[in-house]
């Protein structure tokens, strides 16, 4: 161990102050005041026409916000190093969720994919908190297998083969969007954890070259490929969300029509409260509510990079990958989500972070927000004993 994570150790019990980042702090809550604004917004009249209740969608998303913040609260207050300690009983557990939501009778069927559990009157997405017990265990092996993993393809063959088994039951829900994002961050976290470019070039292209086989071998995912290519050709049936989404984008012009004001949200863009309410955030607030919004998540994402420097550089690894873990899957699926409604990438059915629609998403991405803090507050303690160690020695 070294002196700066030794000196850490040694001074877990006594209290003090729990170092906030403020940066961090400001940008959530603006991201996710902005996501409750538009959320609401966008399914005030469906909820109207399905439940007679205006505020359904609002109500249930703050039982997601309330349950996330308890849950970033408990996570700022436990230490990362049982995360990874408990690493390998979290991986079984990740791997629990996402069999046992395939069993008819336990998963919950939402159009033709069977990817929830059911809690009580609130649907849980069991790939949402699989995710995070999966990078866990990823940044511990990273951390565990430095050297293995560096020199050895045996040592990046043993964490591939853990994403693609958690892919492979990913697409049996099905669910390709979360699979691809779930590979992606993983190749992307073991990139960073400094395998072999050859080797990772390769395992790239051989994962790429799968799930490319996969999205063109189904006919589903053949068609929705096809509508995004050329949505006009067909703008009523294959291509109509897209085109749909394109015009919300379009109508919102520089300033938007002004808030609540949108007209594809009322029952012309499908999901518009939940893979979609980029677009009519885009229609309502403009130009220049999408550059304040990807400006947000920007700053969001490059504070998770930020923090993980701040970890490495405290001696604390697991801690730094962990939090670049998060950066890259909140840039990925931002990046997606965003492509998506832009008519640039197929569409994938992934949510927005903090703004679309879904109490198990927000209430998974706060929890894991609380760890981020928790390793920033750990990584400034480790930071200010180190210097009065390292000022002692010279």
């Amino acid at each position: 161990m070294n002196t700066a994570a030794l000196a850490f150790a040694r001074s877990s019990a006594r209290p003090r102050r729990f170092a906030f980042d403020s940066v961090l702090l400001l940008t959530v809550g603006a991201l996710l005041l902005l996501g409750l604004v538009m959320m609401t917004s966008a399914s005030i009249s469906i909820a109207d026409k399905q439940v007679h209740e205006p505020l359904h969608y609002f109500e249930r998303q703050m039982v997601g916000v309330a349950l996330g913040l308890l849950c970033a609260v408990i996570a700022m207050v436990i230490p990362t190093s049982v995360w990874e300690r408990l690493s390998l009983p979290l991986l079984l557990f990740a791997f629990l969720l996402l069999v046992i939501v395939l069993i008819p009778g336990i998963g919950y069927e939402v159009n033709g994919s069977r990817r929830w559990l059911r809690a009580g009157f609130l649907n849980f997405q069991a790939s949402e908190l699989a995710r995070v017990l999966l990078l866990t265990y990823l940044a511990s092996y990273v951390v565990r297998k430095q050297a293995e993993l560096k020199q050895d393809l045996k040592g990046f063959l043993k964490p591939l083969g853990v994403l693609m088994g958690a892919a492979l039951l990913l697409l049996l829900e099905p669910d390709f969007g979360a699979a691809t994002v779930l590979m992606a961050t993983g190749l992307g976290l073991l990139f960073l954890a400094g395998v072999k470019l050859r080797h990772f070039l390769a395992l790239v292209l051989l994962a790429g070259g799968g799930m490319a086989i996969i999205a063109v071998t189904s006919a589903y995912r053949l068609k929705r490929l096809t509508a995004f290519m050329d949505p006009w050709a067909d703008p009523f049936n294959s291509g109509f969300q897209l085109t749909q989404s394109l015009i919300a984008i379009g109508r919102g012009e520089l300033f938007g029509v002004g808030l609540g004001s949108s007209v594809q949200k009322l029952f012309y863009l499908p999901e518009a409260h939940t893979d979609f309410v980029f677009a009519v955030l885009a229609e309502e607030l403009g130009l220049a509510g999408v550059i304040v919004t990807l400006a947000l998540f920007v700053v969001l994402a490059w504070r998770a990079f930020h923090i993980a420097r701040q970890a490495a550089e405290a001696g604390l690894p697991f801690q730094a990958y962990f939090a670049a873990g998060f950066g890259l899957w909140l840039g990925l699926q931002t990046f997606i989500n965003v492509g998506v409604n832009l008519g640039l990438l197929p569409t994938k059915g992934l949510t927005l972070p903090l703004m679309s629609y879904g109490a198990s998403s927000i209430m998974v991405t706060l929890g894991w927000l609380g760890l981020l803090m928790r390793i920033h507050h750990e990584a400034s303690a480790a930071g200010r004993l180190a210097v009065p160690r390292r000022e002692r020695t010279q």
